[in-house]
């Protein structure tokens, strides 16, 4: 999946709309701010997950919910989102959170939450033992992944090809996440592309890019003023407010609509046209995030949906699409990958 030898770009129909899809990160509750703890696996904020959802019922949208462990696994996890799915309201994808999902045959340290950093045989076999749980709790196979803390590794196409799935969108380009033992993604595209095995996993990846002056060349720029030095005489604030090279990212998360529209229309101009807009479940409820404290905040979050789309599904003309609807749309796209047994 990292092997830039191994990509092909994805192709589309000249006429085709600008595509977004909604993917949410659906997992329990957690202190950010500390270590990942297996004990750790509340998913009290699943019960306000209608507060988005009406939003997307006003403008036609889809959403996927990758779904982890912790929430596939309890009965106040998964219900609310059976009764999304019975509706045709929504698309259930996997997320695996390894430090939460059996077997636990490793530490829980830092670098194991990567799933990708794991032995290729754990991470398969954790990534097993999700797909079934998925598969019975909401009566259909998942075919589009996410990695947790979009820890894709080495194995990790392969094992998500051998296990049915075809669409991945774990890729957070332009973004390098080796000084906390992560993947590195800083070379990987920002449009989607095909992958893994046979070239049959579609990779759409998250919608990060770089805004300002620089466009998508200030990447370099960015990062090196990321460094030690740089953070030290705040050089990426600098950058940023001087209108030089902001890094944006199509969440509510940190980022105002504003900000969204920036970012789409950078991205654009570097030839995208098919973009995700992102965020996690316990964002919904108060203070599971620290993006949403306080009642204030969780208007303000919930108002940058609504902001947002009213401007790409209205200004830009663009449409909804799940992502496998955007694979579908690929004009260059491979045999459907075959369901494990």
């Amino acid at each position: 999946m990292l092997d830039p030898r191994t990509w092909t770009p994805a192709t589309f129909p000249a006429d085709m709309p600008p595509l977004l899809s909604v993917v949410i990160d659906t997992e329990e509750e957690f202190d950010w701010s500390k270590p990942m703890d297996r004990k750790a696996t509340g998913v009290t904020s699943m019960r306000f997950q209608e507060r988005a959802q009406a939003i997307f019922a006003d403008y036609g949208v889809v959403p996927t919910y990758v779904v982890d462990y912790a929430v596939a696994s309890q009965p106040d996890g998964y219900t609310p989102l059976r009764e999304f799915l019975a509706d045709g309201a929504c698309v259930i994808g996997t997320h695996l959170h390894p430090w939460v999902n059996p077997p636990d045959d490793e530490d829980v340290v830092n670098r194991n939450t990567y799933p990708g950093n794991l032995p290729a045989d754990l991470e398969a076999e954790k990534l097993r033992v999700l797909t079934r749980t998925i598969t019975e709790v909401f009566g259909q196979r998942p075919t589009v992944y996410r990695a947790g803390r979009y820890g894709v590794g080495a194995a990790s196409a392969a094992t998500l090809v051998d296990q049915g799935y075809d669409v991945d969108t774990s890729v957070v380009s332009a973004t390098d996440f080796r000084p906390d033992e992560g993947p590195d993604f800083l070379h990987c595209p920002i449009r989607p592309y095909w992958c893994g095995p046979g070239g049959q996993l579609f990779e759409q990846p998250v919608s990060v890019g770089f805004a300002g002056l620089l466009g998508q060349a200030g990447k370099d720029v960015y990062w090196k003023a990321m460094g030690a030095t740089g953070r030290k005489f705040r050089l990426p604030g600098i950058l940023s407010r001087a209108g030089v090279v902001e890094r944006l990212r199509l969440s509510p998360e940190g980022f105002t609509a504003d900000e969204h529209q920036r970012l789409t229309k950078a991205l654009m101009k570097a030839g995208a046209r098919t973009f995700t807009f992102n965020y996690h479940s316990p964002s919904l409820g108060v203070g599971f995030t620290p993006y949403v404290q306080s009642q204030a905040d969780l208007d303000t979050f919930l108002d940058r949906f609504r902001r947002y789309f009213d401007w790409f599904f209205g200004d830009l003309g663009g449409r909804p699409a799940t992502l496998g609807e955007v694979r579908a749309r690929a004009t260059n796209a491979p045999a459907s990958v075959a369901p494990a047994a």
